[in-house]
């Protein structure tokens, strides 16, 4: 007579493999995110759909590796001056989300990598939320349009003294007026609240003279999203578009003097924690059979 334990363990098995298979066959891209900075940075990430993310630190000179679904969609950025507990808990100077592992977009001022990935991939760097660090996204090994994005320069040295935001005597950002005004013609909102009547306010211009690939107000010119196919990222913190951090040597992108010393962060699919709970239910199932 068949055992029913043994039964029901390759009918269960059965299924699970069947229902978790496309999930685990979904290709992933990942992003080489740098620091280029002279001091440590803790870049957060988060999903535009709802929210789940993450971040890390990331000491001068360090490189990690994220890694996202095909069809992930969110930004990228990074805080500075943050003061975390053993917990994870606590506050940064700027780009804040309350905790090392970011589950809300940061507050303003911060600069913003933004992508959106999929058989076509869209990225841009947005300034509508102010600036606190320069961000140049650069692709390797794609083909299409897959120029580079960012800033030519340090947006904090230059910034308007009405939107400046300050340690001290030093410039640490660089708001919106949106952000420190509150007006609709800012803000883009209201009866402004489209492309034709919301212009590109001074502010605003003198942020794209820094930023020209960049976002510099809500409804700025759209060829600042960039697109490409099948390119591998890097998203460079202090860095300028043009300036060489990470090269495409091997199959494999090299950055700050090498992948040996770059750390990996990938959040484990919610299909794999499934799998490897039935998994031990299985087993457990099996050896008291």
């Amino acid at each position: 007579m068949a055992n029913p334990h043994a039964t029901l363990l390759t009918v269960s098995f059965v299924f699970i493999v069947i229902a978790t298979a496309p999930k685990l066959c979904v290709s992933t891209k990942s992003f080489t995110i740098v620091n280029n900075c002279k001091e440590t940075i803790w870049p957060g990430m988060t999903h535009s759909e709802n929210f789940s993310g993450g971040g890390f630190t990331l000491k001068a000179g360090q490189s990690a590796v994220y890694t996202a679904s095909d069809g992930w969609s969110g930004r990228i950025w990074a805080r500075t001056g943050c003061d975390f507990d053993k917990n994870g808990s606590g506050k940064c100077k700027t780009g804040d989300c309350g905790s090392v592992n970011c589950t809300s977009p940061g507050s303003p001022p911060a600069t913003i990598a933004e992508f959106t990935l999929g058989s076509l991939d869209f990225y841009d760097i947005s300034l509508v939320d102010g600036f606190n660090l320069p961000i140049a996204v650069q692709t390797f090994n794609g083909t299409g349009n897959c120029s580079s994005a960012g800033c030519d320069g340090d947006l904090r040295q230059s910034c308007p003294s009405e939107l400046a935001l300050k340690d001290g005597d030093k410039v640490t950002a660089c708001r919106s007026a949106c952000d420190v005004f509150k007006r609709d013609e800012f803000c883009c909102r209201g009866m402004y609240g489209n492309p034709e009547a919301c212009s590109p306010s001074n502010y605003s211009k003198s942020f794209k003279q820094v930023c020209p690939a960049a976002y510099s107000y809500a409804y700025d010119d759209p060829t600042s999203i960039i697109t490409c196919t099948g390119a591998k990222f890097a998203v460079i913190f202090c860095a300028s578009r043009n300036q060489t951090v990470c090269s495409y040597r091997d199959n494999r992108l090299e950055c700050n003097g090498g992948v040996h010393g770059s750390t990996a962060y990938k959040a484990i699919p919610h299909s794999w924690w499934g799998l490897m709970f039935s998994l031990a239910f299985m087993f457990n199932l099996w050896i008291t059979s």
